[in-house]
């Protein structure tokens, strides 16, 4: 809810490793659990969770409000926001966005960022952070008319986003503004202002 994802937390499967974690996941307790659904769904429809830190030393200030509500950065001190399951390979975050009948995509970096362009209605994944991109990944985003490609206001958000752009003659790279990602912009203008950046 701090987020601005409403019913689109329900909908992404989002959840939270309680005390009484499943064997293998004792690690993750007090994380938000991030799943990566596959479109068909079914019993193998989980291809990967990723778990991030959700403290509340983290996240809130002495007040107890959440960070992010307030326009703030997050502090994770000695550990990182996410953690990966060990082993597993980078994934397209929202790969069901990818089977949309859309003429345009969002790519973004990181799934809070891609459930927020869900908010505002528009088809998008995520990449889960700046070293992910995977060059087999490319073909999926051919055929489009236009791909998003969301640069958050930072440099490393920005070089992703060039680097992509090379490689794909689609695309339409949307600067953000410095020190803003998709989630935050989603939080301070709304899912409609939110669709103007990108002119649809």
């Amino acid at each position: 809810m701090a987020r601005g994802l409403n019913s689109q937390a329900a909908a992404f499967g989002l959840g939270y490793v309680a005390d009484s974690a499943i064997p293998g996941h004792e690690q993750y307790r007090g994380y938000l659990a991030i799943p990566y659904l596959r479109p068909a769904g079914g019993a193998h429809g989980v291809a990967t969770i990723r778990f991030r830190c959700v403290a509340d030393k983290c996240v809130k200030d002495a007040q107890g409000r959440y960070l992010v509500a307030e326009g703030l950065k997050e502090s994770h001190e000695g550990h990182g926001k996410y953690l990966s399951q060990s082993g597993d390979p980078p994934r397209i975050f929202n790969s069901a966005a990818l089977v949309q009948s859309s003429p345009y995509i969002a790519l973004s970096e990181g799934e809070f960022d891609a459930m927020a362009w869900a908010v505002a209605g528009v088809p998008a994944v995520g990449i889960p952070g700046t070293g992910s991109w995977r060059d087999y990944w490319t073909p999926a985003f051919r055929g489009y008319r236009t791909v998003y490609l969301i640069a958050e206001g930072d440099e490393a958000g920005r070089n992703l986003m060039n680097d992509l752009g090379a490689k794909l003659p689609n695309k339409q790279i949307v600067r953000l503004p410095d020190g803003q990602d998709s989630n935050s912009l989603l939080l301070a203008e709304g899912p409609a202002r939110l669709r103007e950046r990108l002119g649809i």
